[in-house]
């Protein structure tokens, strides 16, 4: 561990001593950010026909050269944009799963850096030396339905052999082609992920693939751990202690180990978790800092020398994080009270038009869970858990909610409230209380996994704070409640 401990000091050395030019650029990319960012795409549920503009601006520059390389099951063109006239070709490509797009956003953002008019000689060191291929939309099929799988059913990620998606085709085909020297896997990963034995949330977690079973390491895969512990010293300068390493057991279906065993140094990033960016914004433009940096000091090769034992420095990814993580809480049951943790999360169900969406959430554990972490954390040893009741009144319609205040309503004891006509359309509460249909019939109070989190918390004979649906409602302090939607029981 000592001589871990002192090759990660050694290469903390070596990027500060050789990489200052690399930290000046990223300096600046990270607080030039906002000229670049790509407008259009402000959230995760991106789909194809939100790029098609942005593909057809950059086919008309002469700068980039736009190719369709294929289709999707369902007839979605897949397009590869690429400049620059080096001859080290660069291969990245993204949205392989439909439901993980932030670097498909970063995508387009470093597609806006390489097409403005600034830090010229950064981009001819880039440019000159270097060809880059962006494929920014790999299962189009499944970003339309915001899921991971293609059309077929079937993870382009397990079909590296088989090939049997037309997508797994195009990226077979097209890194063969370019016979890539490095390649960029792009992905998200749930934001439950922690960096381990830590409360951070692995906001970006790196690997190099393996190529074998025997995990060995060639020229090719320890040029790839190199960049990354480059990049990691990249990102702990705006997210410390928050980028995780990906589990290296090598599979033999995965792209990214097949891409890493046909000669190209492979480098996986996951998108994970950042506190209050749900939307994964911040980890977008750190996507964008961090690949833009690293394309940097492949261009100039100051990766070569950094020592590959410094990538074991980086921690494992963990899966020990909760959205809501409450601690202590005295809970009765058959006359008898109990202490427990509750971990809490808060599940996305996707809205019709896959277009947004709305939160189920769930208890996930409880019991001692002094071991996991939580996004939000509350001490509750001097609360008790208080079972809610149904509003005694009978409301007509949800737009008629608004003549009442939702907060008073906990605060007497009340977590759900009949509405005696519900449209088609609601599919969830708006206010902080669960609605219920008029024959809905409530199901005695347990607290257990599985179940929806909503009840009180009551302190020195008084309910200050509520649970609704996962959410932590302060009772005293309306505005601190990042509460989302409630549910709705027909």
């Amino acid at each position: 561990m000592q001589k871990l401990y002192f090759i990660g000091i050694l290469a903390i050395l070596f990027i500060s001593r050789t990489g200052a030019q690399e930290q000046d650029i990223t300096s600046s990319l990270y607080d030039t950010y906002d000229n670049y960012k790509e407008a259009i795409l402000g959230e995760r549920r991106i789909k194809y026909q939100d790029l098609q503009p942005l593909i057809e601006k950059y086919r008309a520059n002469p700068k980039f050269k736009v190719n369709t390389v294929g289709t999707s099951i369902e007839g979605r063109t897949l397009s590869l944009i690429s400049i620059g006239q080096g001859d080290t070709d660069v291969f990245l490509w993204s949205q392989m799963h439909g439901d993980e797009p932030t670097a498909t956003q970063a995508i387009f953002d470093i597609l806006n850096f390489l097409d403005s008019e600034d830090f010229t000689s950064e981009k001819n060191d880039i440019l000159n030396k270097l060809t880059l291929h962006f494929l920014p939309m790999l299962n189009p099929d499944g970003a339309e339905r915001f899921q991971r799988r293609n059309i077929l059913g079937i993870d382009i990620n397990r079909d590296a052999v088989r090939l049997q998606s037309p997508e797994g085709r195009t990226l077979k085909k097209v890194r063969d082609s370019l016979d890539a020297d490095f390649g960029f896997n792009l992905h998200d990963q749930s934001r439950y992920y922690n960096a381990e034995r830590t409360e951070k949330p692995a906001t970006i977690s790196y690997l190099a693939p393996p190529y074998n079973y025997e995990k060995e390491i060639n020229e090719s895969r320890g040029n790839a751990m190199k960049i990354i512990v480059f990049m990691n010293s990249i990102i702990q300068k705006y997210a410390p202690g928050q980028v995780g390493r990906y589990s290296d057991d090598f599979e033999p279906r995965a792209f990214g180990d097949n891409i890493q065993k046909w000669g190209t140094s492979t480098i996986l990033i996951e998108s994970g978790g950042y506190p209050e960016d749900i939307e994964k914004q911040e980890i977008r433009k750190l996507n964008y800092v961090s690949i833009m940096s690293a394309i940097y000091t492949i261009a100039n090769k100051n990766y070569t020398a950094i020592p590959i034992a410094a990538y074991e420095e980086i921690p494992h990814n963990d899966r020990k994080l909760f959205d809501l993580k409450i601690e202590g809480v005295r809970y009765q049951l058959h006359g008898n009270y109990y202490v427990l943790d509750i971990g809490i999360q808060r599940p996305e169900v996707d809205l019709k038009e896959h277009n947004g969406f709305w939160n189920s959430s769930r208890i996930i554990d409880q019991g001692d869970l002094s071991t996991y972490y939580g996004f939000e954390n509350l001490n509750a040893e001097d609360y008790t858990i208080v079972p809610g009741k149904v509003y005694p009144k009978t409301i007509g319609t949800i737009e008629d909610l608004k003549n009442l205040d939702p907060y008073d309503i906990l605060s007497q004891g009340y977590t759900a409230i009949r509405i005696s006509d519900f449209k088609k359309e609601d599919v969830f509460s708006p206010i902080p209380i669960n609605l219920i249909a008029e024959k809905y019939i409530q199901t005695d109070f347990q607290l257990k996994p599985g179940v929806n989190p909503t009840f009180l918390l009551r302190k020195n004979g008084k309910i200050e704070k509520a649970v609704i649906n996962g959410f932590l409602i302060d009772l005293n302090d309306k505005a601190s409640s990042n509460f989302k939607n409630a549910m709705i029981y027909r």
